[in-house]
């Protein structure tokens, strides 16, 4: 049994859930999203709770049961909250900017690489050395993060980089000095 798939999805105040065929959508006060649902699945909607079902035991409606659950619970929490990235510039002279919906960013070329934001997609950049990516899908937002991350990774002798706030990376020790 699925334990994810069996959980009912609560609906805050403001979420409308709408099942077309096999189309879901989900309106809130942040926006709009709309997934489409494979065949064994099946998605009812009961005073305030979503519910997915699937229609047998096969191993693919097992795996498309909890995964279903999760995109729609996943879009019920991007339009009522929203989904938000931080990451952070470590290095000197790295540094972000805002150019209007553009973010540009200074990382050790000889150019400053500009990245633009997708429709449903925000940058902040309350330090130059922080930016946050918001939005209300949590797929695109994480998709975003990377691309940004995947500029200037962060590297394993100093550090340098581009990375999220709670990454953790890991440090080598550089040439061992000669002795004797």
């Amino acid at each position: 049994m699925s334990r994810i798939g069996n959980d009912p999805i609560k609906l805050p105040s403001g979420v409308e859930v709408t099942v077309n065929g096999d189309v879901v959508e989900v309106k809130g006060p942040k926006g709009s999203l709309t997934q489409t649902i494979t065949e064994p699945i099946t998605v009812s909607i009961d005073d305030g709770t979503v519910s997915v079902a699937r229609a047998n035991d096969e191993r693919n409606s097992r795996a498309l049961h909890g995964l279903t659950r999760a995109l729609i619970n996943n879009m019920v929490i991007g339009v009522s909250e929203g989904y938000s990235k931080e990451l952070t510039a470590v290095g000197v002279g790295y540094r972000a900017a805002l150019k209007g919906t553009q973010l540009e960013l200074q990382v050790g070329f000889s150019h400053p690489v500009s990245i633009d934001a997708p429709d449903g997609i925000t940058f902040e950049v309350p330090e130059p050395t922080r930016i946050i990516v918001g939005g209300i899908d949590k797929q695109l937002v994480g998709q975003m993060a990377a691309n940004i991350r995947a500029v200037r990774p962060p590297e394993p002798y100093k550090g340098k980089g581009i990375r999220y706030v709670d990454e953790h990376v890991r440090r080598k020790a550089g040439k061992a000095g000669v002795t004797g």
